[in-house]
């Protein structure tokens, strides 16, 4: 086979290429430019249609009585009439009669201490007493028995019919058993005396409440040993401690700096922790004139103007002192919000009230009042959750996300 010969190719050069053309380079920057706008459109959407991250707070419960505080105050619950009811004679409990929040009356027995020997001795007194009574009616019976001898032996010596000296026999019967009368009336006195004694110790071995109250605490179970003074060891003081519910009153403790705010006679409204719905009125009965020099405070003495079975001693309490007495409407709570809390949609005030699934609603305001550093609204409930400072950015129906402090 005869090889090509090589030296007849020749390249044209006028002829059409028919590769890929060469565009120009401009193109490719227009390509850049239209990929990064979509980027960026596309992140400007998505940060567009996220949630926006806003700052809540919830919706508080307050007393209009806020406006018009002019110190606030804590202290504890305490009676000023109470007492730890014990019993003069030392002996072991027999009979306890009450428990832990029984209610009593004044003189009612409420416990007992064993009183064998001491009944036995009155009764051994009683006994004493009624022979001395005995004693004192045969000693009368001798007396008008010598009274009649004597006046018969003076007949039968005025007729000479007896000696003189029995006559002063006579006589001198008359006048022992005389003198007799008057020593057996003095052993009945001691004898009815030492009765007496016997029983106040025989009373002295039943407890009784000084006064109407409730027991607090009972310190003692039936077979303990009851002292006066619990020095004896394993012995108890105390039986019951209980107090007169009608004498409580909130102990608060005021500053020095503060205390000339305050004057006996001034109203005041009392919270208890543990029931903070309620607001009880109570007005200053005294100030103790003593400071506590470790807390440069002084106590303060409130007494309540309403009852409520709900208080009880020990309770820890807030008391707000004010200018004036609140009127019955400024007793009734309200919802207020922080300032901020507050938006403006035209000349209408709303607030931006955040649901369970973070979806904001608009709520009017209705006649926002400033009610101390909060606002007084209406609209809402205590707990709700409102947006702070987010007026442009979150609209009715906007969900939104809670920023993290």
């Amino acid at each position: 086979m005869a090889s090509p010969d090589l030296s007849s190719l020749q390249i044209e050069r006028g002829a059409k290429s028919f590769g890929p053309k060469r565009r120009p380079r401009w193109v490719k920057w227009v390509v850049i430019a239209v990929v990064v706008a979509a980027i960026v459109g596309f992140l400007a959407m998505r940060a567009a249609s996220a949630p926006a991250s806003v700052d809540v707070a919830a919706v508080t419960s307050v007393f209009p009585s806020q406006a018009f505080t002019v110190l606030n105050a804590t202290g504890r619950v305490s009676a000023w009439r109470k007492a730890a009811v014990s019993t003069k004679a030392t002996g072991r409990l027999e009979w306890l009669g009450v428990q832990e929040g029984s209610r009593v009356k004044q003189g009612e027995v409420i416990a007992r201490v064993e009183s064998l020997d001491v009944a036995a001795s009155r009764d051994s007194a009683l006994a004493n007493a009624n022979a001395a009574r005995a004693n004192l009616e045969q000693g009368e019976a001798e007396l008008r028995d010598a009274n009649a001898n004597l006046k018969r032996s003076q007949e039968l010596f005025d007729k000479k019919f007896i000696a003189e000296a029995a006559l002063d026999t006579a006589r001198a019967r008359a006048d022992k058993a005389k003198a007799s009368i008057s020593s057996l009336r003095a052993a009945i006195g001691v004898a009815e005396a030492n009765a007496r004694q016997a029983g106040v110790t025989l009373e002295q071995t039943l407890i009784r409440a000084p006064f109407d109250g409730v027991v607090l605490t009972k310190n003692a179970n039936v077979g303990d040993i009851i002292t006066p003074f619990s020095s004896a060891a394993d012995s108890k003081g105390a039986v019951v401690n209980m107090a007169d519910m009608d004498t409580l009153e909130v102990e608060a403790d005021v500053s020095e700096a503060s205390i000339g705010k305050i004057k006996v006679g001034m109203p005041t409204e009392i919270q208890l922790d543990a029931y903070p719905e309620a607001r009880l009125l109570g007005e200053v009965s005294r100030i103790v004139p003593t400071v506590d020099r470790t807390k440069a405070t002084l106590l303060v003495k409130v007494s309540f103007k309403e009852r409520d079975a709900r208080v009880l001693p020990d309770m820890s309490a807030k008391v707000a002192f004010l200018q004036r007495a609140p009127t019955a409407d400024e007793r009734k709570p309200v919802t207020a919000v922080r300032p901020e809390a507050i938006a403006k949609r035209g000349d209408k005030s709303v607030l931006l009230v955040m649901d369970e699934k973070n979806v904001v609603k608009e709520v009017p305001a209705g006649d926002a009042r400033k009610l101390g550093d909060l606002m007084q609204v209406s609209g809402v409930k205590a707990g709700d959750k409102v947006v702070l400072n987010a007026v442009e950015k979150v609209r009715d129906g906007a969900t939104v996300t809670v920023a993290k402090k």
